[in-house]
């Protein structure tokens, strides 16, 4: 024989109900179906409650929502001419369930019976309602109360069923029953007195588990509105998938971390039957769903077979010297906590006896700490253990797989996937079973915990990045550009998934909680009514916590470049092309290499020199692998090198460097470019990763503009004095020709000191050819003395500098 229960969703409206009917329609043999009230009642019902608890007369207009949802039923499933019945029975109950609430609300209270009799009405009601939608389908179907077949008693204030008078009852009704199904109301029961009792949380599937393990069922089938159990809380963690096959103990620990599809009492009765549970979905019955069982582990199965947790957690610790070799501690510990009926949700004590940490609902901790206070007032008194401390805002998360005691580095992965992104783990416990791992956490982590968990143990190792892009201009647009063009390819074949949460330019903003689509970023942005906000902008990042989240700064601003800090400090990596901060003090540099150690947030810069250019990592290869900087020479700016090599006698310098300008060459006020002091930027920042201690101030910077050109305050009155001096930057061609050399602004780091200035350079050195915009830099090291290690290419440009971005991006995702 089969148990079949349906409930929540499953019998929400007069669709879902549709799907019920064909479920059962297609059974074969005699089956017990058990419902639960329709989807939500029990919600209302609860809420009437409560309104009339405190005198609050609003329960009146929830009764008329509850009878409309069961008169859509009736109408839906029960011809016109056979209504009146089944009608006058919903009434008679909405009046009944009415004159409770009333007499609640006059005396301002409600006993354990009277809540019992009020959350009743939902199962009542809808088993009723139910079984008429059966005898008009031509369904061969009984109707049963299960009050009068499960049996409770009371221990300690808490509902117990009676096993032994329940089964041997529900074994007599099923002998003598000659219908094809029998229908049952899950979740209610009654006591010896005859008195209404539930079943608790999870109340109608216990019921039909009790159903089944008196039966003696082949299977339990809960239908319900997923498929399955999953590896994790879908709303949380969208790559969560449903979970084959499960074994007794592996869903009572998920169930009991919280995992709501089925609840753990359920699981006892078919355990000690050995009755397996199949878990389906009533709106897509082709599905699989999850099976439940003690049949053999799949060799080959998941070693992990889910993530769940429970919210509201509080951590209480005792601690003190007085605890230290004493025996009994924790018994009276545990006594002073059992004798409260408070429950403890995990344990975990120090070996040296010095303090024992437990967690506990966060509505229960303030009683708890009242009560282990109490039992240890004289030790406290004495100054032998401290007060307990409580801890509210945790979650418990637990990992749990039947096979991870076979199989070691399940706790290694576990620690080392959190710790990398900084999630602090409160508490730590694991039983000898070694079916599960679970941790405390701050509640604030809990998203990215779980998705950063279920990343480790089920997705195909491919690493997803969430970027938060300022500045859109053209490197931050070609950006954008080359990680759409290269999602797929990303995800192919380096198992990285990036994707785009915040994208600012200086007016306005995108502040999403999942992918912006990329092909559509420019309009959004556009459209967007949220002013940029740099405050905003961080606040949202910090709030998302999302793994392996990565700040980009495709600007040049100093203001964004003083943001670093706090992002760092937060564990949002940074990658960015602007010099700023890498430039800065050397207190400054150095507290941001600091910070992004300390909470292992990566700092990245390689297109703060060279743009795509690998020379800040090579130098860092160089470096890491012992050797050491002798000499460095290098052309570092690709718009000047642009315009000395196209500043000739037929063109004047001043429509040289405004064609720079115009294709993007240089920076956005160019006199940063042409008065050095963004090269001299570029060697500090070499000097710097070289190991040395400098400051930009004590680089010696030879420039070749006329002062009057270095004191324009804008753009246009610097390409005015640029014509006004086109006789003094004929000069200096006219002395290049002379020498038969040409101009490079040259880059030098040698002997602990630095210089950037224009240099004439011969035919024969290796910066004579330089061409267009290239950038070019000689490595002068103990292993490359007579012949130095060269890097060259193009060191300007928004698209190269966006693949050196990119590429940063992609080394993070490498780690």
């Amino acid at each position: 024989m089969k148990v079949l229960k349906f409930g929540g969703t499953s019998v929400a409206n007069s669709d879902s109900l549709t799907n019920v009917l064909d479920i059962i329609k297609q059974q074969e043999g005699p089956v017990a179906v058990v419902v639960s009230a329709l989807g939500g009642i029990t919600d209302l019902l609860t809420d009437m409650l409560s309104f009339a608890q405190y005198g609050d007369t609003s329960y009146k207009k929830l009764l008329l929502e509850i009878e409309s949802r069961h008169l859509e039923i009736i109408k839906k499933f029960v011809p016109i001419e056979f209504q009146s019945a089944i009608i006058s029975f919903l009434k008679k109950n909405i009046n009944e369930l009415e004159s409770r609430l009333d007499a609640i609300q006059l005396l301002n209270e409600a006993t354990p019976k009277n809540n019992a009799t009020i959350l009743s009405y939902g199962e009542i009601l809808s088993s009723n309602i139910i079984y008429e939608a059966l005898k008009y389908n031509e369904i061969n179907a009984t109707l049963k109360d299960s009050r009068e077949l499960i049996k409770t008693e009371t221990h300690n204030g808490k509902v117990i069923v009676d096993h032994e008078f329940s089964d041997k009852a529900i074994r007599n009704h099923f002998q003598n029953n000659t219908a094809d199904v029998v229908l049952l109301p899950g979740f209610i029961a009654s006591n010896n007195k005859g008195e209404t009792t539930i079943l608790g949380r999870g109340g109608s599937d216990y019921s039909a588990a009790i159903i089944a393990s008196a039966l003696g069922a082949d299977v339990l089938e809960i239908w319900t509105d997923v498929s399955g159990m999953y590896t994790a809380d879908p709303k949380i963690v969208a790559q969560a998938k449903p979970i084959d096959k499960l074994s007794y103990y592996e869903a009572m620990e998920l169930c009991h971390f919280g995992a709501k599809v089925i609840y753990p009492p359920t699981l006892q009765p078919l355990i000690e039957k050995n009755i397996p549970i199949t878990i389906k979905n009533t709106f897509a019955r082709d599905e699989k769903g999850t099976i439940v069982d003690n049949s053999p582990m799949i060799e080959n199965g998941e070693i992990v077979k889910g993530i769940s947790h429970i919210d509201k957690v509080a951590l209480i610790n005792l601690e003190g010297s007085g605890m230290i070799g004493i025996t009994g501690f924790s018994k009276r510990f545990f006594e002073a906590l059992s004798e409260e009926n408070i429950n403890v949700i995990m344990i975990t004590q120090a070996s040296s006896e010095y303090s024992i940490c437990i967690a506990v609902k966060e509505e229960e901790a303030t009683k708890a700490k009242k009560v282990i206070d109490q039992k240890f007032s004289f030790e406290i008194t004495a100054n032998k253990v401290n007060p307990a401390q409580i801890e509210k805002d945790m979650v418990n998360v637990a990992v749990v797989g039947e096979k991870m005691k076979d199989h070691q580095g399940i706790s290694g992965r576990l620690f080392s996937s959190l710790g990398a992104n900084n999630i602090n783990i409160r508490a730590i416990a694991q039983g000898a079973s070694e079916r599960n791992i679970s941790i405390i956490i701050d509640k604030k982590n809990v998203i990215k915990a779980i998705n950063t968990l279920h990343e480790s143990f089920f997705e195909a190792q491919i690493k997803e990045l969430n970027l938060f892009v300022t500045g859109v201009g053209n490197v931050g647009s070609k950006l954008l550009e080359q990680i759409e063009k290269q999602t797929e390819y990303l995800i192919e074949n380096l198992r990285l998934k990036i994707r785009v949460i915040g994208i600012s330019n200086s007016r306005k903003m995108i502040l999403g909680d999942d992918a912006i689509d990329l092909s559509q970023w420019k309009s959004m942005l556009e459209e967007s009514k949220t002013p940029a906000d740099m405050d905003l902008f961080f606040e949202h990042a910090k709030k998302l916590n999302l793994r392996n989240s990565i700040f980009v700064d495709n600007t040049a601003s100093e203001i964004i470049a003083y943001e670093y800090a706090r992002y760092l400090n937060n564990n949002i990596g940074v990658v960015t092309c602007n010099k700023i901060a890498a430039a800065d003090e050397l207190n400054n540099y150095l507290n941001l290499k600091k910070i992004s150690r300390k909470f292992g947030s990566p700092y990245l810069f390689e297109t703060n020199v060279g743009a795509g250019l690998p020379i800040i990592d090579t130098l860092n290869n160089l470096i890491a692998s012992g050797d050491q900087i002798i000499k460095i020479q290098a052309v570092l700016s690709g718009s000047l090198n642009f315009v000395f090599n196209h500043f000739k006698k037929d063109s004047s310098f001043h429509d040289v460097v405004l064609a720079a300008q115009q294709k993007g060459f240089t920076e956005p006020d160019p006199k940063i470019d042409l008065s050095g002091i963004d090269v001299a930027r570029k060697i500090l920042i070499l000097a710097r990763e070289s190991g040395m201690n400098i400051e930009l101030s004590e680089i010696e910077n030879e420039s070749f503009l006329p002062q009057e050109c270095l004191d324009t305050k804008d753009n246009k009155s610097f390409f005015e004095s640029l014509l006004k001096h086109s006789q003094h930057f004929e000069k200096m061609l006219e002395q290049a020709d002379r020498e038969n050399a040409k101009m490079k602004y040259v880059a030098q780091l040698e002997n602990g000191k630095a210089k950037v200035g224009i240099q004439l350079i011969k035919e024969g050195h290796d910066f004579y050819n330089l061409e267009g915009s290239d950038n070019i830099i000689l490595f002068y090291t103990n292993r490359y003395k007579e012949q130095p290690l060269i890097v060259k290419g193009a060191g300007a440009g928004a698209d190269v500098t966006a693949s050196g971005i990119f590429a940063d991006i992609i080394r993070i995702g490498k780690q």
